[in-house]
């Protein structure tokens, strides 16, 4: 067979690409030494056991979206997911977006897209992506509590996390986001404990990612929870994707961002974003001013400002 009569995806598996293997950076001992379907340890404390692929049939993977949805935080896994899928064509993922009605939904930058489905009649997922975006509702937390009654696991990505509190979902459980938003989660959640610095966290059926690309390595962790360290490793190899978060069981691989806006001359004591002071909304406390990014932020800070300190302060 020549070379062009390959589809994508077999070209994507052969055998010359999986060759790569022995250069890729990330060896087995990298993430532990783990063997075949056994994941690392997972960064929130606990082992993340191995996930049973259906005996036949696909696993459905739902993407419930909204108005600004951030188009990395699904796309990103989106990619990871159809990309994994072994070579029989039989097994993988099968992947579907689900949103409250039939009708276009702008994203981050302008993307328009018309949803697969509607929370009335979308398929039972095994696998619920979250990502960030700024129209969730009732509905979609209606339909993420129900449905993640039989998930094997529902993941957040970015700020998506906080649709996921929203949910409850994340009650009593540790999680993380966006460094931006450690804090305004922490001060909006106080029952979740707030992993910062952590690429991503797993706890039970419940996983949350860091900002945008780390939504990536997280599916390639739940790549790895079915299909095996090797099928995750063929799926980075293939995407050419060098992140090294999905191999790090210490949570360390976000760690600089455990630290940001320490840096900056006037940031916003609650997302660490640095702010230009002209234009910044601000607020008076014992005798400083604090600058912020928002008005939304100002409005946290103002509510309870010795809490906000303390969890500002709480890296």
């Amino acid at each position: 067979m020549k070379r062009h009569d390959l589809t994508r995806r077999q070209l994507l598996q052969s055998s010359a690409v999986l060759g790569c293997a022995a250069t890729f950076p990330f060896s087995r001992a990298a993430w532990g030494g783990q063997k075949t379907n056994q994941p690392a340890q997972s960064v929130a404390g606990d082992r993340a056991a191995p996930l049973t692929p259906p005996a036949s049939g696909k696993i459905p993977v739902a993407f419930p979206i909204s108005d600004g949805a951030v188009v990395i935080d699904f796309c990103g896994p989106w990619e990871v997911f159809q990309d994994a899928s072994p070579m029989d064509g039989k097994s993988g993922f099968q992947l579907y977006t689900v949103a409250e009605k039939n009708a276009p939904i702008e994203t981050s930058g302008g993307m328009k897209i018309l949803p697969n489905y509607t929370f009335e009649n979308a398929p039972r997922p095994k696998v619920i992506v979250i990502p960030a975006q700024n129209g969730d509702n009732e509905a979609m937390y209606r339909w993420i509590r129900e449905s993640s009654k039989t998930t094997d696991v529902t993941m957040s990505v970015c700020t998506g996390a906080f649709v996921l509190a929203k949910t409850g979902l994340l009650s009593g459980k540790s999680a993380t986001t966006h460094h931006y938003a450690y804090t305004d989660l922490a001060l909006k959640y106080p029952d979740i404990h707030v992993k910062r610095g952590y690429r991503f966290v797993e706890e039970g059926k419940i996983a949350t990612a860091g900002g945008l690309t780390s939504g990536m390595d997280l599916a390639l962790r739940v790549v790895e929870r079915y299909y095996g360290h090797d099928q995750a490793m063929r799926t980075a190899l293939n995407m050419e994707y060098q992140g090294q978060g999905w191999l790090d069981a210490t949570g360390t691989a976000n760690a600089i961002y455990a630290e940001v806006g320490t840096t900056a001359s006037v940031t916003c004591p609650i997302c660490g974003m640095e702010v230009d002071e002209k234009s910044a909304p601000t607020s008076a406390y014992k005798g400083h001013t604090y600058y912020f990014c928002s008005n939304d932020h100002k409005a946290i800070f103002d509510a309870s400002p010795e809490k906000a300190l303390q969890m500002a302060a709480n890296k």
